[in-house]
């Protein structure tokens, strides 16, 4: 019995392999999508924020039917003291219609999508492992698989197999991640009545908050986050691997103290836990990306390292890459080219796409915070900043002149003294603009 025969094969269910899918399928491919999950999304960890503008494109008023919890209309960032925040946010109507972002939960929204990719004519083929692409010479023609008799062939195989993409390493494009180029999140969903949620976070029906959290993570470079659903909270923080390392801490550690700062607990207050998830992120950035194309394969998301970790962006960046291997995959249907030249086609797109430009532009970020000024971006400084702001808002009848020299002596302080304070910024200036 021959093996089965496919115009494409995807690997991976989640965003960005069933976008891919989809794409395809609507345009009449005969496409495979393997999940090892028992169901797209049962294996899928993010922290919670959808982009409206990537979907769209594919699936206009997508949020009409999609499995979404609540609307970002508000986004703060705190820098997080011992027992004290300080506060960025910003809030707008505009962001309601049409929302910019919304909340949501992978578990769900992953299989309403792979739903979508199997009902445009993609066919599921889950609880299934692809163990090694099949090669004829260097051509990439099809997978094996952990089914028996599970070998698999096609023109093109899409590799999205996440972050410790096996199909990457059997080519040889993807090399074990190094410690400080991936980080560990573990994240927390907590149940609590719609209204309490809405009470607390100041918002309306239907309407969300999203706060992202720097600091309090024992020195270490990492990043909280606090994200409102319709009936639970996202509470996570994911930490560099290299760091939990050296410092000899456990990720979860990281979070149960964040669930411990006083103006957390104030917000999570009688939560129920519901789910406990850890989950490997991309950090390597531009520089980590691996080729993305080759004779008979492409490869997308998370598997390429494609996250912005400045703007905790991975999502959206997964599902714009998915869309761009689909259409490069119809066009080389058409001509029949599925040679290294006809998918380079792939590669040229991601580069003139926001993949690559937001990338290249934060690629100074990795060493930034991989390197020794790590703990003090933070550690040190966010405390200061904390203690700072304490000082210029307490009155207490010292003059504003001294408690200005008293606020600045403990960022200086801090940061190792003026120079230090001044190439710390300088440096974050540098990563953050390329």
């Amino acid at each position: 019995m021959s093996a089965p025969r496919f115009d494409a094969i995807v690997v991976g269910a989640g965003p960005a392999g069933s976008v891919a899918a989809y794409t395809m399928a609507s345009q009449g491919m005969r496409v495979a999508l393997i999940e090892r999950g028992e169901f797209p999304g049962a294996k899928n960890v993010f922290g919670g924020v959808l982009y409206r503008k990537p979907l769209e494109d594919i699936l206009p008023e997508f949020w009409k039917e999609a499995p979404l919890e609540r609307k970002v209309v508000e986004q703060r960032l705190w820098v997080l003291g011992k027992d004290s925040v300080v506060s960025l946010g910003y809030r707008s109507a505009r962001f309601k219609e049409p929302p910019n972002a919304w909340t949501g939960q992978r578990a769900k929204f992953d299989a309403w999508l792979a739903g979508k990719a199997e009902r445009a004519g993609a066919i599921p083929i889950y609880e299934t492992v692809a163990t090694s692409l099949i090669r004829d010479g260097d051509k990439v023609v099809g997978v094996q698989t952990d089914r028996e008799e599970g070998d698999l062939y096609a023109s093109v195989v899409i590799i999205a197999d996440g972050v410790n993409s096996l199909l990457a390493k059997s080519l040889g494009v993807h090399r074990e991640w190094k410690p400080d180029q991936v980080s560990l999140a573990v994240k927390e969903v907590l149940a609590l009545p719609k209204d309490v949620i809405q009470e607390r976070f100041g918002v309306e029906e239907g309407e969300g908050v999203t706060i992202e959290l720097i600091g309090e993570t024992c020195g270490m470079a990492g990043l909280g986050f606090l994200y409102t659903n319709q009936d639970t909270l996202s509470i996570g923080v994911g930490v560099m691997v290299s760091d939990l390392q050296k410092k000899k801490v456990k990720p979860y550690q990281v979070l149960d103290s964040i669930k411990q700062h006083p103006e957390i607990q104030r917000l999570i207050a009688g939560g129920e836990t519901k789910e406990y998830a850890a989950h490997l992120i991309p950090e390597g950035g531009f520089d980590a990306m691996p080729p993305l194309s080759g004779d008979g394969w492409m490869i997308c998301g998370d598997a390429a390292q494609m996250v912005n970790a400045a703007h905790r962006e991975g999502t959206d960046l997964a599902m714009l890459s998915g869309r761009l291997a689909g259409e490069t995959a119809v066009a080389c249907h058409a001509t029949g080219d599925w040679s290294a030249g006809g998918l380079g086609a792939y590669t040229q797109a991601v580069k003139e796409s926001i993949i690559h430009r937001d990338l290249k532009k934060y690629r100074g970020l990795h060493s930034l915070l991989s390197g020794p000024q790590a703990e003090l971006l933070f550690g040190a400084l966010p405390q200061a900043l904390n203690d700072a702001a304490y000082e210029m808002l307490s009155v207490d009848g010292e003059s504003k002149r001294d408690k200005q020299k008293r606020a600045a002596a403990l960022l200086r302080e801090a940061a190792g003294g003026t120079a230090g304070l001044i190439g710390i910024g300088w440096r974050g200036w540098r990563a953050m603009n390329g």
